[in-house]
C-alpha cells in the first residue's frame, strides 16, 4: 500500500493543477485561541487556514494534539475549504489525536478581500471537559490543543512542494466549577438540522498513473448545519447484466470516500452515491455512464455468446420441428392420394 505521505504529494500533483506561486509561508491556527468553559460542557475549536498575500496551497497534511483533559467528542467538516481527502479526519482517543489529510482542487488563494466572513475553515473540532474525577491526582485546568510539527501544507505549484509553515495552538481554561447547566451546543445543532446536504456532481474519470489506468468517482457534498459524516457508493448493474459478478440489482451500499475506485469497469452500472449528514439526513446523486464508454466484460462476453448461441440453437430446433411436421403431413396427404386412386 502506497505511503501516506506519498500519497498525499501523488494527489496533490495529480488533481491540482499548476500555477505560478512564491515561497510565502503559510498558518495553521485554532479560532477561538483561547475559550473558558465549565466542567461538562462542550466547546466547539476550528482549525482555520491562512496564506500570505498571493500564497496559493492545496492540501493540509496535519495531526492535532490536545490534552487528556479534554475529550474530542466529533468532528465537522460541514465549511471546510478542503473537499477531497486523502484520508478522514479521525479522533484518536487513545492517544489523543486527530488525523488528516485533504486538498482542493483549484488551490486555495487566501479569502478574497472585502470579505467579512472568515471563508478559510479546514475543520471543526467538539471538545468536551469530562468534568470532575473524584480521587485523581493532577488536574489540568488550561488543557492545551496544538499541532504536530510534521503538519504540512502543500503549495499548488503541480509538485507538491511544502510551504513555510506556522502554527499556533488553542487553550481551554476549565472552571472550578460546574455550570448550573450542562450545555452542548454542537447537540444542539446536530439536533435542529432538518436540511438534507447541498447537491453535489459525480464526475466520473480515469488516468495513466492513477488507480491503474482504472475508472474512478470523485464527488463532494456540503452541509453547512451539522456536516457530512460519511458518503455510501452504490454501483447497481443494469437489469439485463444483473447476474454478473460485480455485483446485483439490489446492490449494497459501501461506505467510502472520494475518490472512489469503480468495482464495474465496464461501466455497465448506475453509479449512485449517497451523502448522509450528522444528523441523518441524506442526498442520493445518480450517475449513468455514457454508452460511448461502456464495454463488455469477458465474462459478459462469454454469457453472450452462449446466449446468442442458446437462442440461434432454439431457433433452429424450433424451424426443424416445423419443416419435419410439414414434411410428415406431405407425406400423410401423398400416402392418401394413392389410397384413394
Amino acid at each position: 500500500m502506497m505511503d501516506i505521505r506519498v500519497r498525499i504529494a501523488f494527489f496533490a500533483v495529480l488533481f491540482f493543477g499548476v500555477i505560478a506561486t512564491h515561497a510565502h509561508a503559510a498558518t495553521l491556527y485554532f479560532d477561538p485561541g483561547s475559550a473558558d468553559i465549565f466542567r461538562g460542557n462542550s466547546v466547539t475549536v476550528g482549525l482555520r487556514l491562512d496564506t500570505d498575500e498571493g500564497e496559493c496551497v492545496n492540501t493540509v497534511d496535519a495531526t492535532i494534539h490536545y490534552d487528556a483533559a479534554l475529550n474530542a467528542v466529533d468532528i465537522s467538516r460541514g465549511d471546510s475549504i478542503l473537499n477531497l481527502w486523502v484520508e478522514s479526519p479521525k479522533i484518536d482517543e487513545i492517544n489523543h489525536t486527530i488525523r488528516f489529510a485533504g486538498g482542493l482542487p483549484g488551490g486555495y488563494c487566501g479569502r478574497i478581500a472585502g470579505d467579512p466572513s472568515l471563508t478559510n475553515m479546514v475543520l471543526e473540532i467538539v471538545f468536551q471537559s469530562p468534568g470532575f474525577t473524584i480521587g485523581s491526582g493532577s488536574d489540568n485546568k488550561s488543557p492545551r490543543i496544538w499541532l504536530d510539527e510534521s503538519s504540512q501544507v502543500l503549495l499548488h505549484d503541480g509538485s507538491g512542494t511544502p510551504a513555510p509553515l506556522k502554527l499556533q495552538e488553542a487553550r481551554i481554561n476549565l472552571a472550578d466549577t460546574a455550570g448550573t447547566q450542562i450545555q452542548d451546543t454542537w447537540k444542539d445543532d446536530v439536533r435542529s438540522d432538518n436540511e438534507i446536504p447541498s447537491d453535489f456532481t459525480i464526475t466520473l474519470t480515469k488516468d495513466d498513473v492513477a488507480f491503474n489506468n482504472e475508472y474512478f468517482i470523485v464527488f463532494n457534498s456540503n452541509d453547512k448545519q451539522s456536516g457530512i459524516d460519511h458518503y455510501e457508493v452504490m454501483e447497481e448493474p443494469f437489469a439485463e447484466f444483473s447476474a454478473f459478478r460485480w455485483g446485483r440489482a439490489d446492490a449494497p451500499w459501501i461506505e467510502t470516500e472520494s475518490p472512489y475506485v469503480l468495482k464495474d469497469q465496464t461501466l455497465n452500472s448506475t453509479i449512485r452515491v449517497k451523502a448522509i449528514d450528522k444528523a441523518g439526513n441524506i442526498r442520493v446523486v445518480t450517475l449513468v455512464p455514457d454508452t460511448a464508454l461502456r464495454s463488455m466484460s469477458r465474462d459478459m462476453l462469454i454469457t453472450t455468446i452462449i446466449v446468442t448461441g442458446t437462442i440461434i440453437l432454439i431457433t433452429a430446433l424450433v424451424f426443424y420441428a416445423l419443416w419435419r411436421r410439414k414434411q410428415r403431413l406431405l407425406n400423410e396427404e401423398t400416402i392418401e392420394e394413392e389410397t384413394q386412386s
